[in-house]
């Protein structure tokens, strides 16, 4: 059936659709990775945004139920080059049609990827629409232009879990050492399996649960999780963020580093189209070692709007010179922009978890 992406400029991309038939609208865009398109369908921080992968060929390894990031897709639409008609792994228990179809995820194919990527970099991420219902570009175009954007919205409410729980899922020959209170933004399940991997018992708490009652809990150490959207509409994460700096070692990740610069008192800013891929050369200042990290967002921190001179940036992004890390030895906390949880070929950024145990210990 024929699809169309519509973009709030007026560029119209036609093409064929895939999994589920009707409109979705969302921020649209670009993902550089060339494998891991499960792991970025499952990631509840690309709620609120249609995903674009720049790689030509995708679904070509199915869907298994064993790499989901969390309880269920929360992308609103794909954009692919060529969908493969062939799932060729033991593990697939799916295809990827199939799976968006079942979850309610309009995709579009067969269009210039490559024009559309660079539009975006050059133009900027902007709101756009897949639509199979509706060939009326002009009609399409007014509604993308009447959607909301990311600036402003809460979108972590809508990805939390609604109770607390514990993780679970041990890590084999490891024996938990540390009690560690994940305050869930949109965390990514493979976060939590690292932290089972040095040693942690992990319950994962609502982003709304207050700092009395994370410390309640008694924990060793807090982890500040990943999620979606704009920074600074969370603003009760912000709060509860600044209650417990400098009471308990604190890891933030990406959302979570953006919720520590502003409990500082610091600023974050919209980027112009976002880091999104698993190839972003990040260098750690102190060593200057680089790392290939996976990244995740369309918001950094204003690294020249922090107060003082306790907190420290850590890491450098090399393609903009954006802040990757920070640390404050004072406030027991350290954060980065990635997600050192992935492993996108490298497993280079995984030691920041045994650093988050050494600080707990």
């Amino acid at each position: 059936m024929k699809a169309l992406l519509v973009l709030e400029d007026g560029t119209v991309f036609e093409g064929k659709s895939f999994g589920k038939q009707g409109e979705a609208f969302g921020e649209v865009v670009f993902n550089t990775s060339i494998t891991g398109y499960q792991e970025i369908i499952t990631d509840p921080s690309y709620k609120g945004q249609i995903v674009n992968m720049t790689y030509p060929l995708i679904g070509n390894y199915g869907v298994n139920p064993e790499d989901i990031e969390s309880r269920k897709p929360w992308l609103e639409g794909f954009v692919v080059k060529e969908l493969s008609a062939i799932r060729s792994n033991w593990r697939s228990t799916q295809s990827l049609d199939e799976y968006l179809e079942k979850n309610n995820i309009p995709g579009i194919e067969g269009i210039d990827t490559r024009a559309l990527t660079r539009h975006i970099r050059l133009q900027g991420a902007m709101r756009g629409v897949i639509s199979t219902r509706n060939e009326n570009t002009n009609a399409l175009l007014e509604k993308v232009r009447a959607s909301p954007s990311l600036v402003g919205i809460d979108l972590v409410k809508e990805v939390i879990c609604q109770e607390p729980y514990v993780w679970k899922e041990k890590a084999p020959g490891v024996r938990p050492k540390y009690d560690v209170v994940v305050l869930d933004c949109g965390v990514k399940y493979n976060i939590l399996r690292h932290l089972s991997r040095v040693g942690c018992r992990v319950k994962v708490v609502p982003a709304n649960t207050s700092s009395s009652e994370i410390l309640k809990l008694k924990p060793d150490g807090i982890l500040l999780s990943n999620g979606p959207g704009d920074p600074a509409a969370v603003t009760y994460v912000v709060e509860t963020v600044r209650e417990l700096l400098g009471r308990v070692p604190i890891f933030g990740i990406c959302l979570g580093h953006q919720m520590l610069g502003l409990a500082l008192g610091g600023e974050t800013f919209k980027l112009k189209f976002g880091h999104h891929g698993g190839n972003h050369p990040v260098k750690e200042i102190k060593t200057g070692k680089v790392a290939i990290t996976s990244q995740n967002h369309g918001f950094n921190v204003d690294i020249k709007s922090l107060p003082g001179k306790d907190t420290l940036m850590t890491h450098v992004n090399l393609y903009d010179h954006t802040a990757e890390g920070l640390e404050n030895k004072k406030l027991k906390f350290f954060s980065v922009q990635y997600h050192p949880e992935a492993g996108p070929g490298p497993h280079d950024a995984g030691y920041l978890f045994e650093k988050f145990a050494r600080m707990m210990k």
